[in-house]
């Protein structure tokens, strides 16, 4: 086998620490990760290492880039594969939103109830890593590009989605601003996950205001953001014509 070259090193270094990482979870964070323990567990000396990094803090900077960046699937696949079986048996709006965030309730949870779940574990630690990005303005280039990606493979989700479910967006309101502010309430339900805190979940009988049946906190307040942002198609003209009225009140 011929040498490594210094890029092969560097990744083979960061393979390793990302492992470590992903093992020990979030609470860890990345000041646990010793350089010397990862150098061990590839059979490498401190020579290789701080050819590549002044220090010890240069070596966690990188690590913490590396982990913000890992992703195993696109950000919706799971949201996408929860839709899917839902609306192939012609399931409802509030079918789907129950099932997708039910869906994120169980993968944000999964950090806690099965620790072998490397999806589960790199969402909840590159969430922690992404709340400490101003410590680093590299992690937060990466924070923001991974957030980025985020908002725009949800928006194009959401996107095809709408029409299967009979929705527009509501004006002035555009599909990205739904998905921000459904990223916001996802990431911070995946907070209390990462806490330990169990989701709060409601039986909602007949005759409430929500459909019947078993609901998530997330899904109902995602419900809530659907009824803001977006109208039924049958609805169109009503929401031209109000928003007629608002042009023609200076004071709304």
């Amino acid at each position: 086998m011929g040498r490594r070259t210094a890029e092969e090193t560097r990744k083979l270094i960061l393979d390793a620490g990302l492992k470590l990482l992903l093992e020990r979870g979030a609470s860890a964070g990345v000041q646990h990760i010793r350089l010397q323990e990862v150098l061990r567990s590839v059979g490498l000396t401190t020579g290789a290492a701080y050819r590549i990094w002044a220090d010890q803090d240069d070596f966690h900077r990188d690590l913490s880039i590396e982990m913000v960046s890992l992703r195993f699937a696109p950000p919706s696949s799971s949201a996408q594969n929860a839709a899917r079986t839902v609306l192939e048996d012609d399931g409802s709006m509030d079918d789907v939103l129950r099932a997708t965030t039910q869906d994120h309730v169980d993968y944000a949870s999964r950090f806690h109830r099965e620790p072998e779940s490397r999806d589960s574990h790199a969402f909840i630690t590159a969430l922690a890593l992404r709340t400490a990005a101003g410590s680093w303005p590299e992690l937060r280039d990466a924070s923001a590009e991974r957030h980025a990606e985020s908002i725009a493979d949800f928006t194009a989700f959401y996107t095809a989605i709408m029409p299967q479910v009979g929705l527009r967006m509501r004006e002035p309101f555009t599909v990205q601003d739904f998905a921000e502010a459904m990223a916001a309430l996802g990431e911070g339900f995946a907070v209390r996950a990462a806490e330990g805190l169990d989701h709060p979940m409601y039986e909602i009988e007949e005759g409430a205001p929500l459909p019947a049946g078993t609901w998530t906190l997330f899904g109902i307040a995602a419900r809530g953001l659907v009824e803001v942002f977006m109208i039924r198609d049958e609805d169109d003209a009503g929401n031209t014509a109000a928003a007629a009225g608002r042009q023609d009140d200076p004071g709304r």
